[in-house]
């Protein structure tokens, strides 16, 4: 079988999450670790003809400077997370990825997000459309010098504040308004997006900032032909949130409140110390119970960012319940897990995943995806176990068909 070159290209490439899934994916290409966390390395997507690791070429976007390998490294000196023979593996890795980094954009990104940019890791741009062309000319260079046959977009930047202004669902009333930044309603995370989607990438929002969400994008990727897949990974509470609520909906126990607190300490955690980043994250994390449970209880999400914690991340959730007679009851759980090692693998699913659906001609949002998102477009499903049911009936089809 011919080899391919995909590359996956990611937005807030020097972030923890990004430089965690680089070193990952270094340490997989020279085959010293173990795929342990990664969906698609389990038996059932095996003859899926899923893209290899050694076929990956990474590539981004950043408003950050410094070397590319310092976040990695500070995962071990702050954050004890990544073993350092995993970082000396990966320094030729990095040393490789550089140059593929472009200085990112900030039209559209907020306040606190543009507080963290650093003048030389920013590209200009005047307005939105500037903006939009600059960023799709990186894609298309990435994909000329390194001949490839295929790019994924993703992105892995900060939180950004929900939009303050109304986005129309026609995309010909949107598009006059990228001439200047005033009077355009588009965050940054959907201009790249555009730009993703104008130079035929695929595109993955691992976050709760816009992307694609807007429906007047979800059509420009169908008039595209494009794929894409969102939004807000689900990595920790959320997760368990998803798998536990069915159990009392199933045994018809009602909740009466769900408190969650959320404690930790690295940079996303810094910007989501902004009440209006933080907005749009308990958003994404607060709506699934009602849907789940058919009703909406008492809840309460809380983010706190504790410098001290560095990467590492410690949920606390309170589930106070009735059941037979009226009796009420308590159900308390702790999660504490380090963010950017449970993000990075499922990155690496989404890539493989997202490619073969590319090559399958696909078009449009990805619904089986769901089981990856917080927020995931194209389904209403919120419950874990049925999201992950719509991945095995995706890859059993194209297996069969293979």
């Amino acid at each position: 079988m011919p080899s391919r070159r995909i590359g996956a290209w990611l937005i807030g490439a020097k972030g923890g999450v990004a430089t965690t899934m680089m070193t990952g994916l270094a340490a997989l290409q020279r085959r010293v670790i173990d795929p342990i966390g990664l969906v698609t390395a389990t038996e059932p997507f095996h003859g899926l003809d899923l893209v290899d690791f050694p076929e990956i070429v990474v590539g981004g976007h950043d408003i950050r400077s410094g070397p590319l390998d310092a976040e990695a490294r500070r995962m071990w000196t702050q954050s004890r997370a990544i073993p350092p023979e995993l970082l000396d593996h990966a320094a030729e890795f990095f040393a490789t990825t550089e140059p593929r980094i472009c200085p990112g954009i900030l039209v559209g990104s907020g306040e606190r997000i543009r507080s963290l940019a650093e003048p030389r890791a920013v590209a200009a741009a005047n307005s939105p459309r500037e903006a939009v062309e600059r960023i799709r000319a990186d894609l298309e260079a990435f994909a000329a010098t390194e001949r490839l046959d295929h790019v994924v977009v993703v992105n892995l930047a900060s939180t950004e504040p929900p939009p303050d202004r109304p986005i129309p669902r026609d995309f010909a009333e949107l598009e006059p308004l990228l001439d200047a930044a005033e009077s355009c309603p588009l965050p940054s995370s959907s201009l790249y997006f555009l730009a993703a989607a104008e130079a035929g990438c695929s595109y993955v929002n691992f976050t709760p900032s816009a992307g694609s969400t807007p429906a007047c994008l979800q059509q420009v990727a169908l008039d595209r032909g494009i794929v894409h897949a969102g939004s807000d990974g689900k990595t920790g509470e959320t997760l368990l949130k998803s798998v536990l609520a069915p159990l009392f909906a199933g045994r018809n126990l009602e909740v009466m409140s769900w408190v969650g607190h959320n404690i930790f300490g690295n940079l996303d955690g810094k910007v989501l110390d902004d009440p209006r980043n933080k907005a749009a994250k308990v958003k994404s994390k607060d709506h699934l119970l009602a849907a789940i449970l058919g009703y909406p209880p008492q809840t309460h999400v809380s983010i706190e960012y504790i410098a001290s914690l560095g990467d590492w991340k410690t949920a606390w959730d309170h589930v106070h319940f009735r059941g037979f007679l009226g009796t009420p009851m308590t159900l308390q759980f702790t999660w504490q897990g380090c963010d950017s090692i449970l993000a990075a693998p499922l990155v690496l699913d989404l890539i493989r995943l997202v490619e073969r659906a590319h090559r399958a001609g696909e078009r449009g949002v990805l619904p089986w995806l769901a089981c990856f998102f917080k927020s995931p477009l194209g389904a209403s499903e919120q419950a874990f176990a049925p999201q992950f049911v719509w991945l095995q009936e995706w890859v059993e089809r194209h297996r069969r068909a293979a």
